[in-house]
C-alpha cells in the first residue's frame, strides 16, 4: 500500500512538473524568439541560424528553469493534496515527511543530474556556439545586411551613413553620408548606392548615383557643392575581431585549472544548479504544507518569494567570490547550507520534533 501511494505521489508531482516546464519554456522562448530575430535583422547573427539559435538558447534556459520549476511543482502538487485532504489520507496511511522525500528523491536525483549536465558541459558549449556564429555574421556583414533608417558608422574612416531604404538586390536608396577630414566636413546626398568591387588590399568601395557633395568648414560661409552623375568613396565596416569568451562560455577543465576569481565564481555557480535544484526540493516539502480550506496559490506565493531570496543570495555570493570579499573556499557553499539547515528546521518544527526530544 505504503509503495502504491509513494508512486501515486511522484506521478502527481512529474505530470505537474512536465507541464510547468513546458509553459515557462514556451513563455521565455517566444520572448527570446523576438530578440533573435531582432540579431538576425541587425546582422548581429545569421538569418539563416535564426532557429539554431533559438534551440541552443532553449537548452540554456531549461538549465535555470528545471529547479524552478520542480519546486513549483511540489508546492502545486502537495498543496493540492492539503487542499483536498488527500494528505490526511496519506498521512494515516503511513505516509509522513521521509516517505514524501523517498517518493520524489529518485525524480529529484535524475532531474539534477540532467540539470548539472545542461549547466557544466551543454549551456557552455552552446554559448561558444552561439558567440562564433555572431562573429561570423559580423564579420561578413555587407551593406545588404543594414537596416533602413538607422545611422551607421563604417569602420575607422569617421564616417556615417544613413540610408532612408534598402532594395531589394542590396543597393540603398536616399542616401546621406558625412565624414570629416581634419577640421573639413564633407557631406554626400544622393538617391542611390551600392557597393563596388573589393580592391586588391580588400578595402570597399561605396558608389553613388544623382546627388551633390558639400565640403567645408563648420560656420563658415564658404562651401564647395559638386553635383555629380556618379561618385565613389572608400570605406571600412568595424573589424570585430575572433569572438572574446567570458568565463560563461569556458569549458570546466579550463575553469577547474584556472585561479582566477572570475573563473573560480563561475565554476562554483555551474555546480550550484544541480546543488540548488536538491535544496529546493527538501524546501518545497514543507512549504507546501497548508491548512485544508486555506487559499490555492498561498503556498506557491511563499514558494516564489523564498526562491527568490535563494537565488538573489546566490548571486551576491558569486559577485563577492569574483570581488575577493569572501574566500574563495566559503564561496557559494554557504548560501545551499543556509537554505539546507531552514529546509530541515521547517521540516522538524511542523512535526514536532523538537518537543518530542524536550519530552523526552
Amino acid at each position: 500500500m505504503a509503495r502504491i501511494l509513494q508512486n501515486y505521489v511522484l506521478r502527481e508531482t512529474a505530470q505537474t512538473w512536465f507541464v510547468t516546464t513546458v509553459v515557462l519554456l514556451v513563455i521565455l522562448v517566444t520572448y527570446q524568439f523576438t530578440e533573435v530575430l531582432g540579431d538576425a535583422a541587425s546582422a548581429k547573427l545569421p538569418r539563416e541560424a535564426v532557429f539554431r539559435v533559438l534551440g541552443l538558447t532553449s537548452i540554456q534556459l531549461l538549465a535555470v528553469l528545471t529547479p524552478i520549476s520542480l519546486f513549483l511543482s511540489i508546492l502545486l502538487a502537495l498543496g493540492r493534496f492539503y487542499r483536498d485532504s488527500e494528505m490526511a489520507a496519506l498521512m494515516a496511511c503511513g505516509i509522513g515527511p521521509a516517505r514524501l522525500y523517498r517518493s520524489l528523491l529518485p525524480f529529484s536525483l535524475l532531474l539534477a543530474a540532467a540539470v548539472g549536465w545542461l549547466a557544466i558541459v551543454v549551456s557552455p558549449a552552446a554559448t561558444r556556439t552561439i558567440q562564433t556564429m555572431a562573429a561570423a555574421a559580423k564579420a561578413s556583414v555587407g551593406l545588404e545586411m543594414l537596416e533602413a533608417g538607422r545611422f551607421i558608422s563604417l569602420g575607422d574612416t569617421g564616417a556615417v551613413l544613413y540610408a532612408g531604404a534598402v532594395n531589394a538586390d542590396g543597393s540603398l536608396a536616399d542616401v546621406f553620408v558625412q565624414r570629416r577630414e581634419g577640421e573639413k566636413v564633407q557631406l554626400i546626398v544622393a538617391r542611390r548606392a551600392w557597393e563596388g568591387e573589393p580592391a586588391a588590399d580588400g578595402q570597399r568601395a561605396l558608389r553613388f548615383a544623382d546627388g551633390r557633395r558639400y565640403e567645408g568648414e563648420p560656420g563658415s560661409p564658404r562651401f564647395n557643392v559638386m553635383r555629380f552623375a556618379e561618385h565613389g568613396v572608400p570605406y571600412e565596416l568595424p573589424n570585430f575581431g575572433p569572438p572574446v569568451s567570458g568565463p560563461e562560455a569556458k569549458p570546466i577543465d579550463e575553469l577547474w585549472a584556472s585561479g582566477a576569481l572570475e573563473d573560480v565564481a563561475e565554476l562554483q555557480w555551474r555546480l550550484s544548479s544541480p546543488i540548488t535544484l536538491l535544496m529546493l526540493t527538501l524546501l518545497a516539502v514543507p512549504l507546501s504544507r497548508s491548512a485544508p480550506r486555506q487559499g490555492r496559490y498561498t503556498g506557491v506565493l511563499a514558494g516564489v518569494f523564498v526562491y527568490l531570496i535563494y537565488v538573489n543570495l546566490l548571486s551576491i555570493a558569486r559577485v563577492w567570490v569574483e570581488q575577493g570579499t569572501v574566500d574563495a573556499r566559503l564561496g557559494v557553499w554557504w548560501v545551499h547550507l543556509l537554505c539546507g539547515g531552514t529546509g530541515l528546521l521547517l521540516v522538524a518544527y511542523q512535526h514536532g520534533w523538537p518537543r518530542r526530544l524536550l519530552a523526552r
